[in-house]
């Protein structure tokens, strides 16, 4: 089988990204990162889908990236943009944007995968519902491929091309949960929410919470982690 590392995160995105690589045959050896994260209940749910997913190896990375700033993620400063409306959601770069986020998780999967030999990264990063997001979009992949293939000795030696898959990137949330429901994964052990309450049940009012329902809605599939609180293992 062929090694892959896939980032895995906890929400759904991450969870049906893992799943398609497993079903297309590679061997998966999961990262996730706890980066001082608001909702770092997300890194318990990662876990738990990992578990059952049955990995290789999942490595649990501890990064701080509180101390950059500058998103309602990592800063308590910045209040998380609760409420707004589809419209709103789509207009620029939201306050959640972590800065270089998706290209420090790359570059610490890439770095991880030429060591183990492998040349596939998966990740589950969506351009249609997150398009404010500079680093969720195909042209941000694209260059990233290239500078893997550029800057790594396994590429210069030739003895492998790095590839990054994004294979929920042109999807809606509604089709992507449609595609998890196919792929028999449990959604209710996956989190969505930015700002969670202290005992990890969703705030229901930020945009990645209204995008969740949103999605289960047009999926006409019901939220099982409304049903019934996860505690993540």
């Amino acid at each position: 089988m062929k090694q892959a590392v896939v980032l895995v995160s906890g929400g759904i995105d991450s969870a049906t990204t893992l799943a398609i690589a497993q079903q297309e045959g590679f061997a998966a050896h999961a990262l996730t990162f706890a980066y001082g994260q608001r909702h770092v209940v997300e890194v318990e749910r990662a876990r738990a889908i990992c578990e059952i997913a049955g990995v290789i190896q999942h490595r649990i990375v501890p990064l701080d990236l509180t101390w950059i700033g500058g998103s309602a993620l990592t800063s308590g400063e910045i209040e998380v943009p609760k409420d707004r409306n589809g419209a709103a959601i789509s207009q620029g770069i939201p306050l959640t944007y972590v800065p270089a986020r998706n290209t420090i998780f790359l570059s610490l999967a890439l770095g991880y995968a030429e060591v183990i030999g492998a040349y596939d990264l998966f990740l589950g990063v969506n351009a249609l519902d997150y398009s404010g997001y500079p680093d969720c979009r195909p042209e941000f992949l694209h260059a990233f491929t290239l500078l893997a293939n550029l800057a790594t000795k396994a590429a210069v030696e030739k003895l492998g091309r790095f590839v990054i898959h994004a294979p929920l990137v042109n999807l809606t949330k509604g089709q992507i949960i449609r595609r998890a429901v196919s792929l028999g994964l449990d959604l209710g052990l996956t989190h969505s929410c930015y700002d969670p309450a202290p005992d990890g049940r969703p705030c229901g009012r930020c945009d990645s919470c209204i995008l969740r329902a949103k999605g289960f809605a047009e999926a006409g599939v019901e939220d099982p982690a409304l049903r019934e609180p996860k505690s993540g293992r």
